[in-house]
């Protein structure tokens, strides 16, 4: 049987985890290379995916390891330049195992287009004459994406707000659009388009905008996990943990701060396959603020045993077809690595990182701070800017350390000792 559960894997060499993670994985030689060498994405593909392309820019590709999610192992690919953030992933998630790890679920693939009208003479009385052509307008837009309805999507149903503005009263028709495993937003922008002028003629104003909304509310992704008391070291570590989240909870400028450690694991995954990171963190914040304060994406409590028990919540847009997922060689592989099978899958294993990270900040914080193990890493940058390698880097990280003194220029300063 499989497991992401590995041991000392931090010792070996990058070719030698690469080796590991295709024995679990079942990538091929051809794929090792596209993620373990430089030069995956030639320029070819580079000048077609954005504009004005001049050269590449290239990040380390990791994997946090240990996760199980829904009874099931992944070895998880990670694209970030920020220390810690995978290792912290894969020892939260460790710890989740004692308990059986993460149990993620998701409330499907529906986004949603706005149509703005303004200038409606009327709009309560517009709004109710939208609702009664909704068949009418379902229709219209699954004629624009017959493939999308053939395979089970589609406009679904609609809702429409009326809204006040600084320019009076607009509005707002919401296309349902069930986009199963794309990211969807052309499918939606092209329906939005298409019904334009016929909600024009039903209410006497004008149609401006026809776009997607990336506050993804009827696409969330789910997850829970136990942590057992005796694994974090007694109920006091619960308890620290619980006011930390008290603390962002109560307060948003903490809550950001916190967010942005969810959002350290979510956007490695999401920059990792290929989906559009900007879009999940817009998402994802803007959801945080629905209650008209910022909230914590997760929720953290003791259960009736005293062991910590987390949640997270939050959109999920992100697909398998499409984008950069379908361009960038890397991603592909990335994908094939998880081997999800829908994109409802990957949103909850995405979640499930997120959920991770957080308990591993939170724990840093409220046990040792947050610097112990970041400047660990920090350390071994700096030593590895100054020229250590080897056993030379052991030994000036060992004491910048120490000494705690972990500065590019004292990392300088031993290597030129060791050089002598």
């Amino acid at each position: 049987m499989k497991t992401s559960a590995y041991s000392g894997f931090f010792k070996l060499s990058p070719q030698e985890r690469l080796r590991e993670v295709s024995e679990f994985t079942g990538i091929t030689e051809t794929e090792q290379k596209i993620i373990g060498e430089s030069g995956a994405l030639d320029m070819d593909k580079a000048d077609h995916m954005i504009e004005n392309v001049i050269g590449k820019f290239e990040l380390p590709m990791a994997v946090a390891l240990n996760f199980k999610i829904n009874n099931k192992d992944y070895v998880i690919p990670m694209v970030t330049e920020e220390p810690s953030v995978v290792a912290a992933a894969s020892n939260a998630a460790k710890m989740a195992r004692d308990s059986g790890g993460f149990f993620a679920s998701n409330t499907g693939s529906v986004m949603i287009a706005q149509v703005q009208v303004i200038n409606v003479p009327d709009p309560k009385y517009a709004q109710i004459k939208i609702y009664e052509n909704k068949d009418k307008i379902i229709e219209m837009c699954n004629e624009k994406d017959p493939v999308l309805v053939k395979f089970g999507g589609g406009m679904q149903d609609l809702d429409v707000r009326v809204i006040d503005s600084i320019i009076g009263k607009m509005v707002i028709v919401h296309l349902k659009v069930n986009t199963l495993d794309a990211m969807g937003a052309n499918a939606v922008n092209t329906m939005a388009e298409a019904v334009a002028p016929f909600i024009e003629g039903l209410t006497g104003g004008k149609v401006y905008l026809r776009i997607l909304s990336n506050l993804a509310v009827h696409r969330l992704a789910r997850s829970r996990v136990i942590i057992k008391k005796e694994t974090l070291g007694g109920e006091d570590v619960v308890d620290s943990i619980i006011a930390a989240y008290a603390f962002a909870e109560a307060d948003p400028f903490r809550a950001v701060t916190h967010n942005k450690g969810i959002m350290n694991g979510i956007s490695a995954v999401v920059l990792a396959t290929g989906n559009d990171t900007r879009a999940i963190e817009s998402g994802a914040h803007a959801y945080a603020s629905l209650t008209g304060s910022y909230k914590p994406l997760t929720t953290w409590e003791k259960n009736k045993d005293g062991d910590l028990v987390g949640t997270i919540e939050m959109p999920m847009a992100v697909g398998l077809v499409g984008g950069a997922t379908k361009i960038h060689p890397a991603a592909q592989t990335a994908v094939k690595m998880l081997g999800v099978n829908s994109a409802a899958e990957l949103g909850e294993i995405i979640a499930s990182v997120g959920l991770a990270q957080n308990f591993a900040a939170i724990r840093a914080l409220a046990t040792e701070g947050i610097q112990k193990g970041h400047m660990s890493l920090h350390a071994r940058n700096l030593a590895t800017v100054a020229g250590a390698k080897g056993d030379v880097l052991e030994a000036i990280v060992s004491k910048m350390i120490k000494e705690k003194n972990v500065r590019l220029e004292y990392a300088q300063e031993l290597m030129k000792e060791y050089s002598k």
